[in-house]
């Protein structure tokens, strides 16, 4: 095979471990935006400001935890698979799942948690809490990703 199954399931955990670094850090750019624009109004809110941005970051470790998974369970039980190669692709194709829920979950927690940023000097921060619960709405499709592809890894026999 001109691509070893190892390398594919590798990929698999990069694509993972990339998808929750982009996803946060395209979330925390939005929400870091909009508290720029929130602290310049009332300095007063740095505490919600820094809770809120911090959000997205969650979807990394998200990543991070499927990429040591697969490091550590998946690539010594992959090799002695019946079929090595198409164990590989399954594994990548596990990578991908999380990649994308966590990329998506992330940016789009950072909109959420943006949207609640730039009305806290309207409510005085009391739209903290109602962010925050929002925000677990849109973090619960990164967990659920995390949680679909350990599910799949297990399936597959590898986890």
């Amino acid at each position: 095979m001109i691509i070893s199954p190892e390398s594919l399931a590798i990929l698999g955990g990069a694509l993972a471990l990339g998808g929750g670094l982009a996803g946060s850090a395209i979330g925390i750019a939005a929400a870091g935006s909009n508290g720029i624009a929130t602290l310049a109004e009332e300095p007063g809110q740095l505490r919600n400001v820094i809770v809120l941005a911090s959000l997205p970051m969650t979807q990394t470790f998200y990543g991070l935890i499927v990429l040591i998974l697969i490091l550590t369970t998946v690539l010594p039980k992959i090799a002695g698979m019946p079929d090595p190669g198409g164990s590989g692709f399954a594994v990548l194709g596990c990578g991908l799942i999380a990649a994308f829920a966590e990329a998506f979950s992330g940016a789009y927690q950072g909109s959420v948690c943006a949207a609640g940023i730039s009305l806290l000097p309207k409510t005085k921060g009391k739209i903290l809490t109602n962010t925050m619960m929002l925000a677990v709405f849109v973090e619960l499709i990164g967990v659920l990703g995390l949680v679909f592809t350990i599910m799949a890894l297990s399936m597959l026999g590898l986890f």
